[in-house]
């Protein structure tokens, strides 16, 4: 039975979700109703990894749960408190900002079916997530924000939203405005948010999935667990939000035959404490303390 779910857990996931967000999008409240459908996505993860986790001591707490929590619900967008979930961010910045857009040059090929709008989205905003995401670990301005998602010691369903604001927002900025700029409506955004959803998540989770042939196309757990390696030269690779297309195209594509790392981190330390994550990176101290260096008081 368990490795009938290792090797079905991860198109259960993903392809179930977006079933999911199929019928919220649909619904009278859509947002409402991905918020619980991607709630029970979660929900469903958080069992797996306690009945095939990857890494037993992965599931041992680490005391940053509740600093988990506050940067998903807080710090992944300028609205996470009233969505009440970070990847609501994206979809409710598209209603918010779309008609503000008013620079756009509506050339979205608003003709052709949704599933091929879906594609053609993830794939031009891969491109800013995979430069930002690139430019974040190659620069250390942007890495001091950045480091604070790398700075956990386990992957599990519950850290995937561990992200500084300014970091989130970078992120937002150069993978959605050309989308804006373009003219995709409004349902392209909300089907980008939800593949960024489930990715998110499933490249998260502590569950031994074996993902086969979906390693060269999407991000998958195995891809991600070798991005988080605390060795560089493993780190610095596999930067695809959602897909791994432009990994592939400038090298950065990182899978050896052998089980993916699980010694994980940073070499620099992290406050203790939501508020002063949030602080750390605009302190010289603090900038510091995250690259590794000594600071004046030690």
């Amino acid at each position: 039975m368990k490795t009938i779910l290792s090797f079905s857990s991860w198109p259960l996931v993903f392809f179930s979700g977006l079933l999911g967000a199929h019928f919220a999008f649909s619904s009278e409240r859509p947002m409402l109703a991905f918020a619980l459908v991607y709630a029970g996505e979660v929900l469903l993860l958080f069992l797996l990894e306690r009945h095939i986790p990857y890494e037993r001591r992965w599931l041992l707490a680490d005391g940053e749960t509740a600093n988990d929590i506050a940067h998903t619900l807080l710090t992944k967008g300028l609205v996470q408190i009233i969505a009440l979930l970070a990847v609501v961010f994206p979809m409710l910045a598209a209603t918010v900002l779309q008609p503000l857009a008013g620079a756009r040059f509506d050339v979205w090929p608003a003709a052709i079916p949704m599933p091929l709008q879906v594609v053609m989205a993830v794939v031009i905003a891969e491109f800013g997530l995979y430069w930002s995401h690139r430019i974040a670990h190659e620069r250390l301005f942007f890495w001091r924000f950045h480091a604070l998602h790398h700075s956990v010691t386990r992957l599990w369903v519950i850290n995937t939203g561990r992200f500084h604001i300014a970091d989130s927002l970078f992120k937002v900025a150069l993978s959605q405005i050309p989308l804006y700029l373009m003219g995709a409506p409004l349902e392209v955004f909300w089907w980008l948010g939800a593949v960024t959803a489930f990715m998110g998540i499933l490249t998260h989770c502590n569950v031994d999935m074996r993902t086969g042939f979906f390693d060269y196309i999407f991000s998958t757990p195995r891809l991600h667990r070798w991005h988080h390696s605390k060795d560089i030269r493993e780190g610095n690779t596999n930067y695809g939000e959602n897909v791994v297309f432009f990994d592939l195209l400038f090298g950065t594509y990182f899978n050896p035959d052998r089980p993916s790392s699980t010694d994980i981190g940073i070499r620099g330390q992290i406050a203790r404490g939501f508020l002063r994550q949030l602080a750390q990176p605009f302190r010289k101290d603090g900038i510091r303390q995250i690259i590794g260096r000594a600071t004046k008081d030690g």
